[in-house]
């Protein structure tokens, strides 16, 4: 098995990816809103456009970094390692976030600039309520256990359609949208359009979104036992799309579900 990439690489990743998803997010929502001045359908094609590019997204760039694209995603990683799993070290998670929510900004900027409109404007839509912040618990919540779950019980090959599903569907059923994504939400401030947050409402969902991922690591803990597949008592085997069967690394210095996205080289 060849070594894996380099910080700097995984890095990029990141950076390309959020930035990517970011591109998806706001000129999807921007798009729609163009097209339809019917809310329900312009959150209809959003929320369809922004479930299949974040699928493809995580296929692209899950075999360089883990296509965490999110800073709870890659806290969570850091915490599974620190329990005696698979994951990022300490300095690597602080690169993971920075090269995130960069990568964020620059893609909501990228997206405004697209369509035409003048880059840099701050957001006006106010998004406060604790009914809005239970929602960002709950959407955090299930994003981090599905992860979890996937990686732990040696499934992370379905991580991509499965992370598309979801957030599709958290989109309609939680009350806030389901931003679910701090270097997300921080971008979305940068854009005042439909998918927009107002930078005053960026510390309650922030917060809503890190006790989100708490609790999301607490049940994959309840349900599938700590660390990397957890409560199966061995590591699990993957196979890569030709057939080969390939053992995930002890640390691959990306996320435990990485392994999953090993292909011939």
């Amino acid at each position: 098995m060849t070594a894996p990439p380099s910080l700097s690489r995984r890095a990029a990743a990141e950076l390309i990816g959020t930035a990517g998803l970011l591109v998806v997010v706001i000129g999807s929502g921007l798009k729609a809103a163009e097209l339809s001045r019917d809310t329900g359908v312009a959150l209809i094609a959003n929320s369809f456009a922004s479930a299949i590019g974040l699928g493809l997204i995580i296929t692209i760039f899950g075999p360089l970094s883990g296509a965490h694209l999110n800073p709870v995603v890659t806290l969570t990683s850091w915490w599974s390692r620190r329990t005696g799993g698979e994951g990022l070290g300490g300095r690597e998670a602080l690169v993971y976030t920075a090269a995130q929510s960069a990568g964020a900004i620059g893609g909501a900027l990228v997206a405004e600039v697209m369509f035409g409109r003048v880059p840099g404007t701050f957001a006006t839509q106010v998004r406060d309520g604790s009914h809005l912040l239970i929602g960002e618990v709950v959407a955090t919540a299930g994003l981090v256990l599905l992860i979890q779950g996937l990686g732990r019980t040696g499934r992370g090959r379905f991580v991509p359609p499965a992370v598309a599903a979801y957030i599709a569907a958290a989109i309609w059923f939680t009350s806030s949208g389901s931003f679910a994504n701090p270097a997300g939400t921080i971008g979305r401030s940068f854009s005042d359009s439909f998918t927009g947050i107002a930078p005053q409402s960026l510390p309650g969902f922030l917060g809503a979104q890190l006790v989100g991922g708490i609790l999301g690591l607490a049940l994959a803990a309840l349900l599938f036992g700590s660390g990397a597949g957890g409560g199966t008592g061995s590591k699990p085997r993957s196979r890569s799309r030709f057939g080969r069967s390939v053992k995930p690394s002890p640390v691959d210095g990306a996320s435990p579900a990485k392994a999953e996205y090993e292909t011939v080289r």
